[in-house]
């Protein structure tokens, strides 16, 4: 959730955050607070967990489509949520409901996997590549100029 969440916002998405928005924080403010957006991943995957073994979803095809249809509705929910309160502009809304989307299939893959009885190392192989490969691509992005970089002014 944490690699693609990376390469979604510093890589795909970076160029929203550019201009000032009524609606979104200043940089400097939105990256001191990071780690409480990287705090609700680790509650939707406890959530998510929680839901899979009471629903005996087991293996990484079944965890991924399980993670996608929660990631969708939870992301669905909160995107019309916060559309209906704020001056979000929708393009944002969508792109993030689609990233929850995402990120939950990918967890649920994960999840999936570990409670299918995939070896622990192989998995832990297999998203340690995953997460290193959304860096690298990401900042491959940045350094190429099709995706900016944050700017912070100290």
């Amino acid at each position: 959730m944490l690699g693609f969440d990376f390469f979604l916002n510093a890589g795909l998405l970076s160029w929203m955050y550019l201009n000032p928005s009524p609606f979104l924080l200043p940089p400097e403010r939105m990256f001191k607070l990071i780690p409480l957006g990287y705090l609700s991943f680790l509650l939707m995957a406890v959530l998510l967990c929680w839901l899979m073994v009471s629903h005996d979803v087991f293996g990484r095809l079944e965890g991924s489509l399980f993670g996608l249809k929660l990631g969708g509705l939870m992301g669905g929910a909160g995107m019309l949520g916060i559309a209906s309160i704020s001056t979000a502009e929708f393009s944002l809304l969508f792109c993030l409901f689609i990233g929850q989307t995402i990120e939950l299939g990918i967890a649920g893959a994960v999840i999936g996997s570990a409670l299918g009885g995939t070896s622990l190392k192989r998995l832990s192989i297999a998203v340690s590549f995953f997460v290193i490969s959304s860096l690298v691509i990401t900042i491959m992005l940045q350094a190429m100029g099709l995706a900016p970089a944050a700017q912070l002014i100290s």
